[in-house]
C-alpha cells in the first residue's frame, strides 16, 4: 500500500521542516539588541563588519603606520617600532610579532586575526544582530540542506508508491474505480517543503541584513564616514575608506601594495557573500577569506624561521570561500585542516574561509 511510503514522506518531510525553522531561529536571535549605532560604529567594528577579521587587522596596521609605531616593507615585512598599543587589537598585533618586533606579514596577520580580541570584535556584532555566528549559519544551512534531501527523498517515495498503484489498479487483476494516483499527496508534501525554504531563507552571507543596512548608513549621507574613535590618527578619513572599501582604496602606493601582496586564497570582495563554516576557537576564522593566507614571497626567509615565528607561518586557518563548509588550513605549504590543527605545517585534510561582508576576510 502507498500509505507507507506515505507516511515516511510525511515524517521525513515533518522533521527537517521543524529542524530547519529551528535552526533558522537560533541563528536570527539577537542577545543584546541596540539597534542601528548610524554612523556612530567604531573603526575595527566596522572593518570587520564590511570586511571580516582580514580587514579589521589590516585597518589597525594602516592606523599603526600612519602614527609612525609600524613600518611595512614592499616584501611585507612588519616591524613594530612602538610597542604601545591603543586597543586589544593593536596589542595582539604587537605580541603576534614576537620578542625581535619583527615579523612577516602574512604569518603576523593570522596570528593576529585568530587572537581573541579579533575574534571578540565578531562576537559583539553578533550581539548586537549586525552578523550572524558561523556556526549558528553553518547549522542553519545544513538544516535546509536536509530539507531539500527530504523534499527529493519524497519525490522519489510518491513515484515508487504511483508504480504500485498503478500495478495495482491497472493489472490484470485490477477493478473498479482507481480513484486519484497518490502522487498528488507527494507532490502536496513538496509544495508545504518549498513553502518553509521560502520562509526560512538563511543566505549565503554572515552579515545579517541588519547589518547590511548599517553599512549602507556609513556609506551613505554625502560625506566621507569619519570613525569617531579615531581622531588621534592623522587621518581618520582615509581610516574609514579602507575600513570600509579595503586597503585597495589605500593612496599610500608602497603600503597598498606590501598589503596586497599577501592574499588569503579566495579572498572575497567586501560586500560579497559570507560562507558558511567555522574554526574552532577562531570562531570567526573558518573561510579562506579570513583566515587562511598564502606563504609571503620571503617566507623562506631568516625571519620567517626565526625562534619567535608562530606555527602559523607554514599554513593558514581558512577554508574556500566566505568562511566552504568546512574550514580548514590553507598555505602554500600545507593544504588544508580542521580548525584544531590550524596552523600546523604537518596538518592536512579538509574541505573547503574566512569572505567578507564577506566572514571573515575582505578584500583588498
Amino acid at each position: 500500500m502507498w500509505r507507507t511510503e506515505f507516511t515516511v514522506a510525511c515524517t521525513l518531510m515533518l522533521a527537517t521542516s521543524l529542524n530547519a525553522g529551528w535552526a533558522g531561529t537560533r541563528m536570527r536571535r539577537v542577545p543584546d539588541p541596540q539597534g542601528l549605532p548610524g554612523r556612530g560604529l567604531p573603526l575595527l567594528d566596522t572593518a570587520f563588519l564590511a570586511g571580516g577579521p582580514r580587514r579589521a587587522v589590516d585597518v589597525a596596521l594602516v592606523r599603526m603606520h600612519q602614527q609612525g609605531r609600524v613600518t611595512v616593507s614592499r616584501a611585507g615585512l612588519v616591524t613594530v617600532t612602538d610597542p604601545q598599543p591603543w586597543d586589544e587589537v593593536e596589542a595582539a598585533l604587537v605580541a603576534a610579532a614576537g620578542p625581535q618586533r619583527q615579523r612577516d606579514l602574512a604569518p603576523l596577520r593570522l596570528e593576529a586575526m585568530r587572537s581573541p580580541a579579533v575574534q571578540a570584535i565578531g562576537e559583539r556584532l553578533a550581539d548586537r544582530g549586525l552578523m550572524r555566528r558561523p556556526a549558528a549559519h553553518r547549522r542553519a544551512r545544513t538544516a535546509r540542506t536536509l530539507l531539500v534531501l527530504a523534499m527529493m527523498l519524497t519525490l522519489g517515495l510518491g513515484v515508487v508508491a504511483t508504480v504500485g498503484w498503478m500495478n495495482e489498479h491497472f493489472g490484470s487483476s485490477g477493478d473498479g474505480d482507481p480513484g486519484f494516483p497518490p502522487f498528488f499527496a507527494f507532490i502536496g508534501l513538496f509544495g508545504y517543503g518549498v513553502l518553509v525554504l521560502a520562509v526560512t531563507g538563511v543566505g549565503r552571507s554572515r552579515v545579517s541584513p541588519a547589518g547590511r543596512r548599517q553599512l549602507q548608513l556609513m556609506q551613505s549621507g554625502g560625506r566621507p564616514w569619519r570613525p569617531h574613535d579615531a581622531v588621534a590618527a592623522p587621518d581618520p578619513v582615509a581610516l574609514g575608506v579602507v575600513a570600509l572599501g579595503g586597503t585597495a582604496l589605500l593612496t599610500d602606493g608602497a603600503l597598498r601594495t606590501a598589503l596586497a601582496a599577501v592574499p588569503p586564497a579566495g579572498s572575497g570582495a567586501a560586500g560579497a557573500d559570507w560562507p558558511s563554516g567555522a574554526g574552532t576557537p577562531a570562531t570567526w576564522c573558518g573561510a579562506s577569506s579570513s583566515c587562511g593566507s598564502t606563504s609571503s614571497p620571503h617566507s623562506s626567509s631568516p625571519h620567517s624561521s626565526s625562534p619567535h615565528s608562530s606555527p602559523h607561518s607554514s599554513s593558514g586557518c581558512g577554508a574556500s570561500s566566505g568562511c566552504g563548509a568546512a574550514s580548514g588550513c590553507g598555505s602554500s605549504s600545507s593544504g588544508c585542516g580542521s580548525s584544531s590543527s590550524c596552523g600546523s605545517s604537518s596538518s592536512c585534510g579538509s574541505s573547503s574561509s574566512c569572505g567578507s561582508s564577506s566572514s571573515c576576510g575582505g578584500s583588498t
